[in-house]
């Protein structure tokens, strides 16, 4: 490839300086890149060397003569072959040999938690871990502690929390996992792996679900377009099989967070989340009420808007004053389409089309145009 990129170079250059320049320039020029290539090369061994201080190969190590590393097969044809450092390829290449042999003993769970460091998104070596951990009889509340550093260092990383919830299992104890996860959610308080284990901590041992509501609180209260804590929030209560003073009370403090911040669209779609436990349109009603109120108000909120317009849409009554409700609609379809959310103009145009073909409502003065 650098062979082919020099023989580009000079035939552009011939056909624009000129030949007798052109040796003057490619001389310098490709001097100089071949002495940056090779400065390159020697800086990466320098660089391994200085990853590498104080730490010995395990080629190196006499306690390893009896194991034959097995080097990685990336078939006859490597397109794009990766640079592995000596120390990845040295790791990697007695992980596979005491593969090869299932080996478990001390030495090899070193071996596993230096290839771990190296990559700890490879879920072959965690399952291995695993295996070794098990028929050593390993102290598995060490094995937390070392994971829960790991976490720290990598915690979007799907196999170091499956690994934890496999240790935990086995523990049968989820004393600290709460604390843990809340610990690693204040690093960054979306991460979905740390939001999706700690709702099978919760899931797994029910008893631990009391405080969460309180939990979630305190997120939310922090960043109400924190979309993770209120769909938290939606798990916790559609868990706890909730009764009318349940939803009554999420409505409430629901509304309360809307007319503080009416166009976070976590809190509005926790709304919509709530009308699921409605029975005989009493919660649609209060939503209904709520909505008008504000829109009355002169809040334009797009997801105000949008929930009245879904209220409508849901209401197949035959009452005469349905009517009204159906301009009503129609009217909010127009005006999100030319004011309030022209970059949607479509998509309210085919809304304002499907509530017209729903009742047969073809004549009205709100028409997208």
């Amino acid at each position: 490839m650098y062979n082919l990129f020099k023989k580009i170079i000079f035939h552009i250059l011939k056909w624009t300086v000129g030949q007798s320049v052109l040796y003057k320039i490619t001389g310098v020029v490709l001097n100089m890149d071949d002495q940056n290539q090779e400065h390159k090369s020697d800086s990466s061994d320098l660089s391994d060397e200085a990853d590498t201080l104080n730490y010995v190969l395990y080629r190196d190590r006499p306690e390893w003569k009896d194991v034959q590393p097995i080097a990685q097969d990336d078939g006859p044809a490597q397109v794009v072959q990766i640079a592995y450092s000596n120390k990845f390829l040295d790791v990697f290449d007695y992980f596979r040999a005491v593969l090869k042999s299932g080996e478990k003993s001390i030495r090899v769970l070193g071996l596993v938690t230096d290839a771990l460091t190296l990559n700890p998104a490879n879920y072959t070596v965690w399952i291995y871990r695993l295996e070794i951990v098990k028929h050593l009889k390993v102290d598995l509340h060490n094995e937390v502690k070392y994971i829960s550093n790991v976490i720290r260092e990598f915690s979007k990383n799907y196999q170091v929390w499956q690994y934890r919830k496999t240790i935990v299992e086995m523990l049968n104890d989820p004393s600290g996992e709460l604390e843990f996860t809340a610990d690693i959610l204040d690093m960054d308080s979306k991460n979905y792996h740390a939001w999706q284990y700690r709702q099978w901590v919760l899931t797994a041992y029910s008893k631990l679900m009391k405080n969460e509501l309180d939990f979630v609180d305190n997120l939310i209260s922090q960043d109400m377009r924190n979309n993770s804590a209120w769909n938290q929030r939606y798990f916790v209560v559609n868990n706890s099989d909730p009764d009318n003073d349940v939803i009554n009370k999420e409505l409430e403090y629901t509304f309360g967070k809307i007319q503080i911040l009416s166009k976070n669209e976590s809190a509005w779609n926790y709304l919509r989340g709530l009308l699921l436990y409605s029975e005989n349109g009493i919660l649609e009603d209060k939503v209904r009420d709520f909505c008008s109120k504000l829109y009355n108000k002169g809040n334009r909120s797009t997801h105000l808007m949008s929930c009245l317009i879904d209220l409508t849409d849901a209401d197949e009554s035959p009452n005469p004053e349905n009517v009204e409700k159906i301009k009503f609609a129609l009217k909010l379809c127009s005006d999100l389409a030319s004011v309030y959310d022209p970059i949607r103009r479509f998509y309210w145009e085919y809304i304002s089309k499907d509530i017209e073909l729903k009742f047969n409502f073809r004549e009205h003065d709100t028409k997208i145009m």
